[in-house]
C-alpha cells in the first residue's frame, strides 16, 4: 500500500514539475520577451524626442546624420528641411508630422506603451506567484512523503 501511495506522490510531483517546464515557464519568457519589446519601441521614441528637442534648441534648418540601414550599417545622411518629420505610428504606417506634432504623438506613443509594458509585467509576476505556489505545493509533498 505504501509503496502505491509513494508512486501516486511521484507522479503528482512529476505533473507538478512538467507543469511548471511545460507551461509556466515558457508562459513566463513569452511575456517578459513581449515586454521587452516594448521597452525597446519606447526607447527608440525617447531618442527621437530627444533628437527633434535638439532640432528645435539649436534652431538646425538642416542637418548631417547616420541613417541605419539595418544590421548596424550606417549611412550618411543630408536633411535638407527640419520642418517636417515621418513618425513610424504602427502597422507599417509613417506619417509626416511638425516636430511639434511628433512630440506630442511621442507622448502620446510612450504612456500607451508604458501601459502595455506594465500589462506584461503584472502578468509576469502572476506566472511568477503560480510557479512558486507551484514548487511549494511540491515542498510540501515532499515534506509529507517523508
Amino acid at each position: 500500500m505504501e509503496d502505491t501511495v509513494k508512486q501516486d506522490l511521484g507522479a503528482l510531483i512529476k505533473k507538478y514539475d512538467e507543469f511548471i517546464s511545460m507551461k509556466l515557464k515558457p508562459s513566463l519568457k513569452k511575456e517578459l520577451d513581449e515586454r521587452d519589446i516594448i521597452f525597446n519601441s519606447i526607447s527608440e521614441y525617447q531618442k527621437l524626442n530627444t533628437q527633434i528637442e535638439t532640432i528645435q534648441e539649436n534652431k538646425l534648418d538642416e542637418l548631417k546624420t547616420m541613417v541605419d540601414l539595418g544590421s548596424q550599417f550606417f549611412v550618411q545622411a543630408h536633411v535638407p528641411d527640419t520642418k517636417y518629420i515621418y513618425v513610424n505610428v504602427g502597422f507599417g504606417f509613417h506619417v509626416q508630422f511638425t516636430l511639434e506634432e511628433a512630440k506630442k504623438f511621442i507622448e502620446k506613443k510612450v504612456i500607451h506603451l508604458q501601459g502595455m509594458a506594465d500589462k506584461h509585467t503584472a502578468e509576469a509576476d502572476k506566472i511568477r506567484a503560480h510557479i512558486k505556489m507551484a514548487l511549494e505545493a511540491i515542498s510540501e509533498i515532499i515534506v509529507n512523503q517523508q
